[in-house]
């Protein structure tokens, strides 16, 4: 019996990360490949396997691909996953969600993953958990007020208000990301700009709808320490030095990618 659920893989060229995705989502009875005008192989990938492929052309406004999807798209199952092409279910996590979802009174899953950096595995530091499995009706991804300066087709740090009960995923999904160092530091460098824009239009709305770890990022933010603070928070306290030379270099890639906002942000301050 397939699996009930209906995978969402936003993408742009993930023709190397895609089969090994596909592969491992053979059981589930849908999976939609949303694409963003990618140049490569990936809808030929998505086509051989089976998958609804969609071109998703964006406008500039609300809703992004995730939202976009879930208002537009109808969906054969009462639950939906969403998974980035570099974000692997391990076997645990199927069988869980097999025994779990929609068995239980919840209406959405928080999910942990295991993360990879530079081909090693990060076992330590600072977990990374995502709520991307949810019942179809019972939540959406925040909107945020960025029509005017976000070059962002996806929802990249907006997360899904779920109005229900949610509960948690034991079982990992495994994120590895196989394209290298090179794009992890340009996709952070485009991420810490919106991040950059992003502060400043909550310094004129105000912080209130975020929730607590938000409002305390964005305070250390406004110190100009959270480089620091991570990187102590991660290395040190969550005992990120235990992954050794590999847990370094994440925590301090990280570090970067926080000063890289602090710094963006007073660039963009002096400008306006």
């Amino acid at each position: 019996m397939m699996i009930p659920i209906s995978v969402v893989i936003p993408v742009k060229n993930e023709e190397k990360n895609l089969p090994r995705s596909l592969d491992l989502l053979k059981e589930f009875s849908e999976i939609i490949v949303v694409d963003s005008g990618s140049t490569d192989k990936t809808k030929e990938i998505a086509e051989k396997w089976g998958a609804k492929f969609i071109n998703f052309e964006w406008n500039g406004k609300f809703p992004k691909k995730r939202n976009w999807v879930l208002r537009n798209e109808r969906l054969k199952n009462d639950w939906v996953l969403f998974l980035d092409a570099d974000e692997l279910p391990s076997k645990e996590f199927i069988q869980e969600i097999k025994e779990r979802v929609g068995r239980e009174d919840y209406d959405g899953y928080w999910i942990t993953f295991i993360n990879y950096f530079m081909g090693n595995q990060l076992k330590h530091g600072d977990k990374f958990r995502k709520l991307p499995l949810f019942k179809v009706g019972k939540g959406e991804y925040e909107k945020i007020e960025e029509d005017s300066w976000s070059h962002l087709d996806m929802e990249i740090h907006e997360h899904p208000i779920i109005n229900g009960n949610v509960g948690n995923i034991k079982a990992p999904i495994i994120h590895n990301d196989y394209r290298g160092l090179e794009h992890y530091i340009q996709k952070h460098n485009a991420y810490s700009s919106w991040e950059a824009r992003r502060y400043l239009k909550l310094k004129e709305e105000g912080f209130d709808q975020l929730n607590k770890r938000q409002r305390l990022k964005y305070k250390l933010i406004e110190m100009g320490v959270m480089p620091a603070a991570y990187f102590i928070g991660s290395f040190f306290f969550k005992a990120g030095f235990l992954d050794g030379r590999t847990g370094y270099d994440f925590a301090r890639f990280k570090a970067n990618y926080f000063l890289q906002i602090q710094a963006k942000i007073k660039e963009l301050e002096n400008y306006t």
